[in-house]
């Protein structure tokens, strides 16, 4: 008999998590056996979900972003009810987005369906008061970091730790290595500011508002980067690249918009969809925070952090965060691997932070090698590969399919302990 999981994903990084989860689930419990739908991405759509809603386009950040789209999103979840309502669901995967989840675990609920988290809500940095509603409106939950597995145990919610998949991401990412030479991969291995070239990954967010709000600070950061390279008037120096990488085709549009004529000459190029082979020819990086700083952690690409947020938002987040970082591999280290920063208001600020922090992982070579060092440390410790096997192996076994396993054993064991 086919059994049906429902899935509910509104992030695009979520959309990459449950594409590479629902093929893992097929090829597991084998295609015909099971049936994928419900609301996500194209990635999920390829992966051979049966979309009823792209619910990545309409995600959003933040009170003031929410409220305008709150009637849209309570009609999406009714849409889901709908679907309950008729029967035929066996399972709900929830994959973040937990504002617009946790209406959609309460409709599942209502009627009887289980409810599974997998990436969930960060709650134990911002959100301890929501335990209850997770405890009442989900039956397990599959977490990602070492943290959170503590923390909802520790709440009485049904746990189980399966690992980060974006390092399954990292691992199974075939890299175009054409692009690759011709952003001068291999010299960035070495690890040292001496080499022959030095390419600055710029990676300014895979949402709209984030590619707005934080690429014109990343563009004014490039020109005086770029200004400190021709003042220096060393013709042995090493040139530096700007790479930026966008999500999709619009965001790269909005990019190259903003460029003025001046900033014709600066020798900045853009990609859309090559963020993974970007980031590991990088030298060096300025990111937007988010879950991209798991994969530069991966690859052992330092990279100083900015977010920039309105002034409502912040004063909110000052009263809910119970963590002083926003960065996951900081969180793992429970230091600043990565430079990380904040902004309100002014950008000049952030636009300080990002030219210094830049330029001292080009220049100072002591500082750039200890970082590298840290981030190999944590790759080992946490960058494991298999999440995805062994979140559908899970599911498997709750929906009473078969399970084929298989993976790195001595990996699976790592994880387990």
């Amino acid at each position: 008999m086919t059994k049906t999981l429902f899935f509910s994903v509104g992030e695009p990084s979520g959309d990459q998590h449950a594409a590479r989860l629902i093929a893992e689930l097929r090829s597991q419990s084998g295609a015909e056996s099971l049936r994928c739908r419900g609301f996500g991405g194209p990635e999920m759509q390829a992966a051979g979900c049966s979309l009823d809603l792209d619910l990545t386009c309409h995600a959003v950040v933040g009170l003031v972003e929410v409220l305008p789209k709150l009637r849209e999103f309570f009609r999406f979840a009714d849409q889901a009810e709908q679907t309950f309502a008729s029967g035929g669901v066996d399972g709900v995967v929830l994959v973040d987005f937990p504002g617009f989840n946790w209406h959609i675990a309460k409709r599942a609920k209502k009627y009887g369906i289980p409810v599974y988290y997998y990436c969930p809500p960060q709650l134990w940095a911002w959100g301890a008061w929501r335990v209850k509603k997770m405890r009442r409106s989900v039956d397990h939950v599959l977490t990602v970091l070492p943290i959170e597995t503590t923390f909802f145990g520790d709440h009485g919610i049904p746990v189980s730790f399966v690992g980060h998949p974006f390092f399954d991401a990292v691992a199974e990412k075939p890299l175009d290595a054409e692009l690759m030479r011709q952003l001068g991969a291999g010299s960035v291995s070495q690890a040292g500011p001496e080499e022959v070239s030095r390419t600055v990954a710029v990676l300014p967010g895979s949402r709209d508002h984030e590619v707005k709000n934080n690429f014109p600070i990343m563009l004014e950061t490039i020109r005086r980067l770029q200004a400190d390279v021709e003042k220096s008037g060393d013709p042995d120096a090493p040139p530096v690249r700007y790479a930026v990488a966008a999500y999709r085709d619009r965001h790269c549009l909005w990019c190259r918009d903003q460029l003025t004529e001046s900033d014709r000459a600066l020798p900045i190029d853009f990609f859309v969809d090559r963020t993974s082979e970007v980031i590991e020819a990088a030298h060096c990086a300025m990111m937007v925070s988010g879950s991209v700083s798991l994969e530069l952690m991966a690859r052992g690409t330092p990279a100083a952090v900015i977010y920039r947020v309105g002034r409502i938002l912040h004063a909110v987040g000052k009263r809910v965060l119970r963590v002083d970082s926003v960065t996951l591999p900081n969180l793992m280290a429970e230091r600043k691997v990565f430079p990380e920063f904040v902004s309100v208001g002014d950008p000049e600020p952030a636009i300080d932070f990002l030219h210094e922090t830049t330029r001292a992982m080009l220049n100072d070579r002591f500082y750039y090698r200890r970082v590298r060092a840290d981030l190999e440390k944590l790759r080992i410790e946490y960058g494991l590969p298999g999440a995805s096997k062994r979140a559908a192996a899970f599911l498997c076994g709750e929906l009473g399919l078969s399970r084929q396993i298989g993976g790195d054993e001595q990996t699976n064991r790592r994880i387990a302990a």
